[in-house]
């Protein structure tokens, strides 16, 4: 992955001059007990045990101050241009090199509605006024909320490339599954079945395995993150899958919907098609909307509209979310402007952002129809990763 720290590394350097931001600091100490959430972007996998600091400049520095026991680590993931190593506290280094550099404005990690930028814990955050205390930088301190959205939504051509292939896996995955299927079978037991075919290959799951995935036989089981239960796939119902992976340190999010044929029918009954049906127009209709510059809530009215004008409840969460080294990739979504999601919706899209489109419907009596497709945006538009379910599957 240290390839990857490189990339992520210079990206930070262009996005700081693209902001104007002089300096961008990183503030981190213990991080086996409290990691900053981006640090496996700049730094990787490793640990940082004493008070750090990461300083990416506008002007090209990258200066890495740590204890000196974690030097040579630090130094051979070769993203720093400057490593310096401390024995009895870091103050007075930290205040040296802020102040050769002079920046009129240093980003930190704090913020009111991205939880990936708001890694420096409030100790950190007074520790860090006190060692600028008698400096003029202590009033230049502004959030890197911009610098990291931008950071963690432009996948680079290594980060798409792991995603890819991360959806390739689930989409095999989801088809050795539909083989596997029968009536009579538990959510538990699809989902273990899920599961194993995940550790067969070597791979983690994209979230918690309490409910990854998330399978939904029928109306009567419960939609979200409360997992698999003894429910059973009956004829004449939906089974809906919430699925994804991790490979390579990054997620996929996929979810696919199969309907089990009852007696004597022969394809499935006209209100399962048609819920299906408009799930299907959102997606699509919201890729195609998906320029850069769109914002996400433009994007999320889109989808929302045309399930709501079919006649069909309003789903109670977000069309979609960015997606990378995690499932939730924090940053801008394509969602409402609701009160719990604060400005993310307000976000525009840009060039390298994946995204999930999520949309979902309650049919009486059937069950939950949800389709969830992973797209990246480009110059163009969205591009689908994974390959859309158009057809509904009838087993």
């Amino acid at each position: 992955m240290s390839e990857l720290v490189h990339e992520k590394v210079a990206q930070a350097v262009q996005i700081l001059q693209e902001k104007g931001i002089d300096l961008w600091l990183t503030f981190v100490r213990e991080t086996m007990l409290a990691a900053d959430p981006i640090l496996p972007l700049i730094f990787g996998e490793g640990d940082l045990t004493w008070q750090s600091a990461l300083l990416i400049s506008r002007s090209g520095e990258r200066i890495a101050i740590v204890g000196h026991y974690e030097a040579e680590a630090v130094q051979r993931i070769g993203a720093y241009t400057e490593v310096i190593p401390y024995h009895h506290g870091i103050s007075e280094v930290l205040r040296e090199r802020i102040a050769a550099l002079n920046p009129a404005q240093i980003a930190i990690n704090t913020s009111l509605s991205d939880p990936l930028a708001d890694g420096l814990s409030h100790g950190m955050y007074q520790q860090l006024l006190d060692i600028l205390g008698e400096t003029p930088y202590c009033s230049r301190l502004i959030s890197a909320e911009e610098v990291i959205h931008a950071l963690v939504g432009r996948k680079t051509a290594g980060e798409l490339a792991r995603v890819r292939a991360a959806v390739e896996e689930t989409e095999e995955i989801f088809i050795e599954t539909f083989n596997f299927l029968g009536v009579g079978q538990s959510e538990r037991e699809i989902a273990a079945f899920m599961q194993s075919r995940a550790a067969a290959r070597g791979l983690g799951l994209a979230w918690s395995a309490d409910n990854c995935p998330a399978v939904n036989a029928g109306p009567a089981s419960p939609v979200g993150h409360s997992g698999p239960t003894e429910l059973r796939v009956q004829r004449g119902q939906i089974l809906h899958f919430d699925f994804g992976v991790r490979k390579d340190g990054f997620c996929s999010d996929i979810q696919r919907v199969v309907y089990f044929l009852d007696n004597g029918e022969t394809q499935p009954p006209p209100e399962v098609q048609e819920g299906f049906d408009v799930i299907v127009q959102a997606i699509q209709a919201a890729a195609q909307a998906m320029k850069p510059g769109r914002l996400g809530y433009e994007i999320d009215a889109v989808a929302r509209e045309i399930v709501t004008k079919a006649g069909y409840e309003e789903y109670m969460y977000g069309t979609g979310h960015q997606l990378g080294r995690r499932a939730h990739d924090g940053g801008g979504m394509l969602g409402p402007l609701w009160e719990r999601y604060g400005d993310s919706p307000k976000k525009p899209l840009e060039v390298g952002q994946v995204y999930t489109l999520e949309p979902g419907l309650m049919v009486a009596g059937r069950g939950y129809i949800g389709l969830e497709e992973d797209v990246v945006v480009t110059a163009n538009g969205a591009e689908f990763l994974s390959r859309p379910q158009r057809e509904l599957i009838c087993l």
